[in-house]
């Protein structure tokens, strides 16, 4: 198997990211190998050493995508017997050109602790964790955005990932079979926030294997139940006019990137 390297004298994050979106147009397997804070001659050696044997244990050149700013360091890897891609000097140039000045590389400035959203970023991953599963309501007025939908649909993990990943502060409520009644209704902690909620629902049979994998043979996993209840939120959402999402078929990522498409919140990310 042809060996993909992701080398940088940071975090690696960038060219993780550039080189995954390039090789994800091609439906070939890959073994991945990651390799941050190259930060000397001799880390890059080593770095060079371990392209050349995946080179003659596999017989395929490897590829190596690498954002290095440090010039004597850059100079190592781009001599590996890999096919190399510097990402940075793809653009650089061109924009320099563009903006009519020089740029000036700095090790760690893209991701470090020093960009001014990162305190941003803690405080909502912070707040997130604090408004789980409607453990606490009396935040709602600082949220963002108010996921709301059925247990496991997906509500937690698309509030971890956009506090973190976009700075934004994301309270979610989970509606269970005990808000049912008769007919669901949108609970009065909800209703004065009605501005801010977000639904999330998920195709039955896919719920009913993610609820099974949690309690088994359970009433809450039931097929029968899990249809239920997304009838109910389903129907409550067209009744009060909640903009929704079907998460079924999307990642976490697709997920959080469609809701921030669909309400226009502005991302605190860079």
């Amino acid at each position: 198997m042809r060996s993909a390297f992701y080398i940088s004298d940071g975090t690696a994050i960038t060219a993780e990211v550039f080189g995954h979106a390039l090789l994800s147009l091609f439906t070939i397997e890959f073994n991945h190998v990651t390799v941050p804070f190259v930060e000397t001659v001799e880390q890059a050696e080593e770095v060079v050493r371990k392209i050349s044997e995946s080179f003659r244990d596999t017989g395929e050149r490897p590829l190596v995508f690498y954002t290095i700013v440090n010039t004597e360091i850059r100079k190592v890897v781009a001599k590996s017997v890999g096919i190399n891609y510097n990402f940075l000097d793809q653009f650089v140039a061109p924009l320099e050109k563009v903006l009519g000045v020089p740029a000036k590389p700095e090790k760690h400035r893209t991701h470090s602790i020093h960009e001014k959203t990162y305190d941003i970023r803690i405080d909502a991953v912070n707040f997130a964790l604090a408004n789980d599963d409607g453990s606490n309501t009396k935040d709602y007025e600082q949220a963002d955005i108010i996921l709301v939908g059925v247990s496991r649909s997906g509500k937690t993990p698309t509030s971890l990932y956009l506090a973190l990943q976009y700075g934004i502060k994301a309270a979610n409520y989970p509606f269970t079979e005990d808000d049912m009644g008769d007919i669901l209704k949108l609970p009065a902690v909800l209703r004065r926030f009605k501005h801010k909620l977000f639904g999330l629902t998920i195709e039955a049979n896919r719920l009913h294997q993610i609820r099974s994998e949690r309690r088994a043979n359970s009433r809450y996993a039931s097929l029968q139940q899990c249809r239920m209840e997304l009838r109910e939120v389903e129907n409550l959402y067209r009744k009060e006019k909640i903009p929704c999402l079907n998460s079924t078929k999307y990642s976490i990522e697709e997920i959080s990137a469609k809701i921030l498409a669909q309400t226009g919140l502005q991302r605190r990310k860079y």
